[in-house]
Protein backbone atom coordinates (compact mmCIF):
# COMPACT_ATOMS: atom_id res chain seq x y z
CA UNK A 1 0.00 0.00 0.00
CA UNK A 2 1.03 3.72 -0.57
CA UNK A 3 0.90 5.43 2.40
CA UNK A 4 0.81 8.95 4.39
CA UNK A 5 1.77 9.43 7.71
CA UNK A 6 1.13 12.85 9.66
CA UNK A 7 3.86 12.54 12.48
CA UNK A 8 5.98 9.36 12.36
CA UNK A 9 8.54 10.00 15.42
CA UNK A 10 5.64 9.59 18.56
CA UNK A 11 5.32 6.81 20.60
CA UNK A 12 2.54 5.32 18.66
CA UNK A 13 3.36 6.74 15.57
CA UNK A 14 6.96 5.55 15.01
CA UNK A 15 6.48 2.13 15.84
CA UNK A 16 3.45 2.15 13.26
CA UNK A 17 5.78 3.28 10.80
CA UNK A 18 8.27 0.62 11.30
CA UNK A 19 5.89 -2.01 11.06
CA UNK A 20 4.28 -0.61 7.83
CA UNK A 21 8.10 -0.11 6.44
CA UNK A 22 8.45 -3.68 7.18
CA UNK A 23 5.54 -5.27 5.58
CA UNK A 24 6.77 -3.86 2.42
CA UNK A 25 4.42 -0.70 2.44
CA UNK A 26 5.40 2.71 0.80
CA UNK A 27 5.38 5.46 3.48
CA UNK A 28 5.73 9.08 3.37
CA UNK A 29 5.87 11.54 6.34
CA UNK A 30 4.80 14.81 6.70
CA UNK A 31 6.54 16.52 10.12
CA UNK A 32 8.64 19.51 10.66
CA UNK A 33 11.76 17.13 10.51
CA UNK A 34 12.84 18.57 14.13
CA UNK A 35 13.52 15.16 14.98
CA UNK A 36 14.91 13.47 11.80
CA UNK A 37 17.01 10.90 13.74
CA UNK A 38 13.70 9.21 14.98
CA UNK A 39 12.67 8.76 11.50
CA UNK A 40 12.57 5.17 9.79
CA UNK A 41 14.96 4.09 7.75
CA UNK A 42 13.41 3.45 4.14
CA UNK A 43 10.49 6.30 4.14
CA UNK A 44 10.25 9.68 2.41
CA UNK A 45 10.07 12.45 4.07
CA UNK A 46 8.02 15.51 3.09
CA UNK A 47 9.39 18.00 5.50
CA UNK A 48 6.69 20.46 6.31
CA UNK A 49 4.51 21.90 9.08
CA UNK A 50 1.06 20.38 8.87
CA UNK A 51 -0.40 23.54 9.76
CA UNK A 52 1.07 25.08 6.21
CA UNK A 53 -1.85 24.14 4.60
CA UNK A 54 -0.01 25.66 0.96
CA UNK A 55 2.90 23.81 1.60
CA UNK A 56 1.76 20.93 2.47
CA UNK A 57 -0.97 20.82 -0.93
CA UNK A 58 2.04 21.57 -2.94
CA UNK A 59 4.37 18.87 -1.51
CA UNK A 60 1.39 16.55 -2.12
CA UNK A 61 0.17 17.41 -5.28
CA UNK A 62 0.20 14.53 -7.86
CA UNK A 63 -0.20 12.27 -5.01
CA UNK A 64 -2.59 9.61 -3.80
CA UNK A 65 -2.87 7.33 -1.33
CA UNK A 66 -4.06 4.23 -0.05
CA UNK A 67 -4.24 5.86 3.40
CA UNK A 68 -3.40 8.51 5.16
CA UNK A 69 -3.42 8.01 9.27
CA UNK A 70 -2.75 11.53 11.45
CA UNK A 71 -1.64 11.29 14.55
CA UNK A 72 -1.33 14.73 15.93
CA UNK A 73 -4.64 16.20 15.53
CA UNK A 74 -6.72 17.24 18.51
CA UNK A 75 -9.19 19.62 17.65
CA UNK A 76 -11.73 19.52 14.72
CA UNK A 77 -10.07 22.33 12.92
CA UNK A 78 -7.25 19.71 12.92
CA UNK A 79 -9.53 18.05 10.75
CA UNK A 80 -10.92 20.56 8.70
CA UNK A 81 -8.04 21.01 7.04
CA UNK A 82 -7.28 17.09 6.47
CA UNK A 83 -10.17 16.61 4.40
CA UNK A 84 -9.62 20.08 2.45
CA UNK A 85 -5.80 18.37 1.53
CA UNK A 86 -6.99 14.69 1.39
CA UNK A 87 -10.50 14.50 -0.09
CA UNK A 88 -10.33 12.76 -4.00
CA UNK A 89 -6.50 12.28 -2.58
CA UNK A 90 -7.06 8.73 0.05
CA UNK A 91 -9.40 5.88 -0.01
CA UNK A 92 -8.94 5.93 3.56
CA UNK A 93 -8.47 8.67 6.58
CA UNK A 94 -7.67 7.24 9.95
CA UNK A 95 -7.92 9.35 12.95
CA UNK A 96 -6.28 8.50 16.08
CA UNK A 97 -8.88 9.25 18.99
CA UNK A 98 -8.74 7.95 22.74
CA UNK A 99 -10.03 5.37 24.79
CA UNK A 100 -9.91 8.22 27.66
CA UNK A 101 -12.81 9.94 25.48
CA UNK A 102 -15.62 7.37 26.78
CA UNK A 103 -17.84 8.21 29.55
CA UNK A 104 -16.38 9.10 32.94
CA UNK A 105 -18.05 7.74 35.63
CA UNK A 106 -17.90 4.54 34.03
CA UNK A 107 -21.15 2.36 34.15
CA UNK A 108 -19.58 -0.63 33.37
CA UNK A 109 -16.11 -1.46 33.98
CA UNK A 110 -16.12 -3.44 30.63
CA UNK A 111 -15.41 -1.13 27.93
CA UNK A 112 -15.85 -1.42 24.07
CA UNK A 113 -16.66 0.52 20.92
CA UNK A 114 -20.80 1.26 22.02
CA UNK A 115 -19.42 2.50 25.53
CA UNK A 116 -20.86 6.18 25.37
CA UNK A 117 -18.08 9.01 25.11
CA UNK A 118 -18.30 11.51 27.32
CA UNK A 119 -15.87 12.98 29.59
CA UNK A 120 -16.58 16.09 32.05
CA UNK A 121 -13.39 16.13 33.63
CA UNK A 122 -10.95 16.83 30.94
CA UNK A 123 -10.69 18.80 27.79
CA UNK A 124 -8.30 16.67 26.06
CA UNK A 125 -11.29 14.07 25.98
CA UNK A 126 -14.17 16.48 24.86
CA UNK A 127 -12.04 17.63 21.97
CA UNK A 128 -11.18 14.48 21.08
CA UNK A 129 -15.15 13.40 20.87
CA UNK A 130 -15.66 16.64 18.75
CA UNK A 131 -13.17 14.94 16.44
CA UNK A 132 -14.79 11.69 16.19
CA UNK A 133 -18.20 13.74 15.59
CA UNK A 134 -17.30 15.95 12.49
CA UNK A 135 -15.88 12.83 10.93
CA UNK A 136 -18.60 10.99 11.29
CA UNK A 137 -20.42 13.48 9.57
CA UNK A 138 -18.81 13.67 6.70
CA UNK A 139 -19.02 9.58 6.74
CA UNK A 140 -22.82 9.92 6.90
CA UNK A 141 -23.31 12.92 4.41
CA UNK A 142 -20.32 12.12 2.06
CA UNK A 143 -19.24 9.03 2.32
CA UNK A 144 -15.55 10.40 2.89
CA UNK A 145 -13.90 7.31 4.35
CA UNK A 146 -13.10 7.42 8.02
CA UNK A 147 -11.73 5.30 10.59
CA UNK A 148 -11.80 6.08 14.04
CA UNK A 149 -8.52 4.22 16.07
CA UNK A 150 -9.32 4.69 20.33
CA UNK A 151 -5.85 3.72 22.00
CA UNK A 152 -5.34 3.47 25.81
CA UNK A 153 -2.26 3.63 27.35
CA UNK A 154 0.74 3.09 24.81
CA UNK A 155 4.16 3.14 25.50
CA UNK A 156 7.53 2.48 23.31
CA UNK A 157 10.89 2.13 24.60
CA UNK A 158 11.17 5.82 25.26
CA UNK A 159 9.25 6.55 28.27
CA UNK A 160 7.91 4.56 30.66
CA UNK A 161 4.35 4.73 31.43
CA UNK A 162 3.38 6.22 34.29
CA UNK A 163 0.00 7.21 36.11
CA UNK A 164 1.63 10.45 38.22
CA UNK A 165 4.81 12.05 36.61
CA UNK A 166 5.81 15.80 36.13
CA UNK A 167 5.64 17.55 32.89
CA UNK A 168 8.86 16.59 31.85
CA UNK A 169 7.83 12.81 31.54
CA UNK A 170 8.59 10.00 34.05
CA UNK A 171 12.50 9.60 34.39
CA UNK A 172 12.13 11.76 37.42
CA UNK A 173 9.69 8.62 39.12
CA UNK A 174 12.54 6.65 38.31
CA UNK A 175 15.58 8.27 39.04
CA UNK A 176 13.18 8.82 42.99
CA UNK A 177 12.98 4.68 42.49
CA UNK A 178 16.73 4.73 41.99
CA UNK A 179 17.83 6.85 44.79
CA UNK A 180 15.52 5.16 47.32
CA UNK A 181 13.24 7.67 47.72
CA UNK A 182 9.10 7.28 47.94
CA UNK A 183 6.84 7.23 44.92
CA UNK A 184 3.63 8.13 44.48
CA UNK A 185 0.57 6.32 43.31
CA UNK A 186 -2.98 7.24 42.75
CA UNK A 187 -5.83 5.87 45.06
CA UNK A 188 -4.94 2.49 46.86
CA UNK A 189 -2.88 1.54 43.64
CA UNK A 190 -6.21 -1.20 42.98
CA UNK A 191 -7.73 0.17 40.43
CA UNK A 192 -7.39 -1.56 37.00
CA UNK A 193 -5.65 -0.59 33.84
CA UNK A 194 -4.26 -1.79 30.84
CA UNK A 195 -0.42 -0.80 29.43
CA UNK A 196 -0.01 -1.75 25.54
CA UNK A 197 3.25 -1.68 24.04
CA UNK A 198 3.41 0.06 20.89
CA UNK A 199 4.78 -2.89 19.05
CA UNK A 200 1.65 -4.68 19.28
CA UNK A 201 -0.81 -1.35 18.94
CA UNK A 202 1.17 -0.99 15.26
CA UNK A 203 0.98 -4.90 14.45
CA UNK A 204 -3.39 -4.03 15.02
CA UNK A 205 -2.98 -0.84 13.50
CA UNK A 206 -1.39 -1.99 10.27
CA UNK A 207 -4.53 -4.61 10.07
CA UNK A 208 -6.63 -1.52 9.58
CA UNK A 209 -5.10 -0.20 6.68
CA UNK A 210 -6.86 -0.67 3.22
CA UNK A 211 -9.23 -2.89 5.40
CA UNK A 212 -12.62 -1.93 3.83
CA UNK A 213 -14.42 -3.76 6.76
CA UNK A 214 -12.39 -0.42 8.79
CA UNK A 215 -14.54 2.51 7.08
CA UNK A 216 -17.39 4.21 8.86
CA UNK A 217 -15.92 2.68 12.21
CA UNK A 218 -14.27 3.42 15.59
CA UNK A 219 -11.73 0.84 16.85
CA UNK A 220 -10.38 0.91 20.41
CA UNK A 221 -6.29 -0.84 19.81
CA UNK A 222 -5.14 -2.24 23.30
CA UNK A 223 -3.83 -5.30 25.04
CA UNK A 224 -5.92 -7.64 26.90
CA UNK A 225 -3.64 -7.77 30.14
CA UNK A 226 -5.32 -6.35 33.05
CA UNK A 227 -2.92 -5.00 35.99
CA UNK A 228 -3.42 -2.90 39.07
CA UNK A 229 -1.33 0.20 39.54
CA UNK A 230 0.42 -1.50 42.42
CA UNK A 231 1.26 -4.44 39.85
CA UNK A 232 2.11 -1.97 37.31
CA UNK A 233 4.70 -0.22 39.48
CA UNK A 234 6.06 -4.03 41.17
CA UNK A 235 6.93 -4.20 37.79
CA UNK A 236 9.18 -0.90 37.13
CA UNK A 237 10.45 -1.62 40.30
CA UNK A 238 11.48 -5.19 39.33
CA UNK A 239 13.02 -3.62 35.84
CA UNK A 240 15.25 -1.27 37.75
CA UNK A 241 15.79 -4.05 40.20
CA UNK A 242 15.07 -2.33 43.26
CA UNK A 243 12.72 -2.37 45.72
CA UNK A 244 8.83 -0.16 45.48
CA UNK A 245 8.48 2.56 48.05
CA UNK A 246 5.00 3.37 47.36
CA UNK A 247 3.01 6.07 48.91
CA UNK A 248 -0.45 6.34 48.12
CA UNK A 249 -2.28 9.33 48.11
CA UNK A 250 -5.98 9.77 46.44
CA UNK A 251 -6.81 11.16 42.97
CA UNK A 252 -9.00 13.65 43.97
CA UNK A 253 -6.63 15.28 46.47
CA UNK A 254 -3.70 15.09 43.80
CA UNK A 255 -5.48 16.80 41.75
CA UNK A 256 -6.65 19.37 44.25
CA UNK A 257 -3.23 20.22 45.55
CA UNK A 258 -1.25 20.53 41.92
CA UNK A 259 -0.48 22.94 39.22
CA UNK A 260 -0.11 19.29 37.25
CA UNK A 261 -3.78 18.41 35.31
CA UNK A 262 -4.42 15.11 37.64
CA UNK A 263 -8.08 16.42 37.38
CA UNK A 264 -7.98 14.96 33.71
CA UNK A 265 -5.58 12.62 33.40
CA UNK A 266 -6.91 10.50 36.83
CA UNK A 267 -9.97 11.86 37.51
CA UNK A 268 -11.02 11.91 33.68
CA UNK A 269 -8.50 9.20 32.84
CA UNK A 270 -6.52 6.79 34.83
CA UNK A 271 -7.46 6.75 38.45
CA UNK A 272 -11.04 4.70 36.72
CA UNK A 273 -10.89 1.04 36.60
CA UNK A 274 -11.38 -0.33 33.21
CA UNK A 275 -11.11 -3.42 31.01
CA UNK A 276 -11.11 -3.49 27.35
CA UNK A 277 -13.09 -5.74 25.30
CA UNK A 278 -11.38 -6.10 21.93
CA UNK A 279 -13.53 -8.38 20.19
CA UNK A 280 -14.21 -5.56 17.36
CA UNK A 281 -10.70 -5.53 16.85
CA UNK A 282 -10.25 -8.95 16.25
CA UNK A 283 -13.02 -9.28 14.25
CA UNK A 284 -11.65 -6.62 11.88
CA UNK A 285 -8.08 -7.93 12.04
CA UNK A 286 -8.20 -11.82 12.49
CA UNK A 287 -5.50 -12.95 14.21
CA UNK A 288 -4.32 -10.67 16.02
CA UNK A 289 -3.85 -10.64 19.78
CA UNK A 290 -1.52 -8.61 21.73
CA UNK A 291 1.80 -10.49 22.93
CA UNK A 292 3.69 -8.49 24.53
CA UNK A 293 3.14 -8.60 29.01
CA UNK A 294 3.98 -5.58 30.43
CA UNK A 295 6.31 -7.40 32.91
CA UNK A 296 8.50 -8.12 29.68
CA UNK A 297 7.63 -4.46 27.57
CA UNK A 298 8.62 -2.27 30.35
CA UNK A 299 12.22 -4.19 31.06
CA UNK A 300 12.78 -3.57 27.09
CA UNK A 301 11.77 0.55 27.95
CA UNK A 302 13.73 0.76 31.25
CA UNK A 303 16.90 -0.85 30.00
CA UNK A 304 16.76 1.51 26.61
CA UNK A 305 16.40 4.66 28.99
CA UNK A 306 18.98 3.42 31.32
CA UNK A 307 21.33 3.32 28.11
CA UNK A 308 20.39 6.61 26.57
CA UNK A 309 20.83 9.79 28.31
CA UNK A 310 18.13 11.65 26.21
CA UNK A 311 15.28 9.90 27.20
CA UNK A 312 16.39 11.03 31.07
CA UNK A 313 14.94 14.48 31.34
CA UNK A 314 15.67 15.69 35.10
CA UNK A 315 12.46 17.06 36.56
CA UNK A 316 13.90 19.27 40.15
CA UNK A 317 10.24 20.66 40.60
CA UNK A 318 8.37 17.56 40.56
CA UNK A 319 11.24 15.56 42.40
CA UNK A 320 10.61 18.84 45.27
CA UNK A 321 6.50 18.51 44.56
CA UNK A 322 6.62 15.08 45.34
CA UNK A 323 8.56 15.39 48.58
CA UNK A 324 5.84 17.69 49.70
CA UNK A 325 2.74 15.72 48.92
CA UNK A 326 4.74 12.55 50.49
CA UNK A 327 5.37 14.83 53.57
CA UNK A 328 1.99 16.16 54.36
CA UNK A 329 0.83 12.66 53.75
CA UNK A 330 3.03 11.20 56.37
CA UNK A 331 2.32 14.09 59.14
CA UNK A 332 -1.59 13.31 58.59
CA UNK A 333 -0.75 9.81 59.60
CA UNK A 334 1.57 10.70 62.31
CA UNK A 335 -1.13 12.83 63.94
CA UNK A 336 -4.19 10.52 63.31
CA UNK A 337 -1.76 7.99 64.82
CA UNK A 338 -1.15 9.89 68.20
CA UNK A 339 -2.95 8.03 71.36
CA UNK A 340 -3.67 4.72 69.10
Amino acid sequence: MKLLFIGGTGVISAAVSRAALAEGHELYLINRGNRSDLLPKGAISLVADINDEQRVAALIDGLSFDAVADFIAFVPEHLERDYRLFKGKTKQLVFISSASAYRKPLSDYRVSEGTPLSNPFWQYSRNKIACEDYLMRLYRTEGFPVTIVRPSHTYCERSVPLGVHGAKGSWQALKRMLDGKPVIIHGDGTSLWTMTDSRDFARAFIGLLGNVHAIGEAVQITSDETLTWNQIYECIARALNVPLRAVHVSSEMLAACSAYDFTGGLIGDKANSIVFDNAKLKRLVPGFTATIRFDQGIKRTVDYILAHEDCRQPDEEFDAWCDRIIAAVEKVVRELSVGR
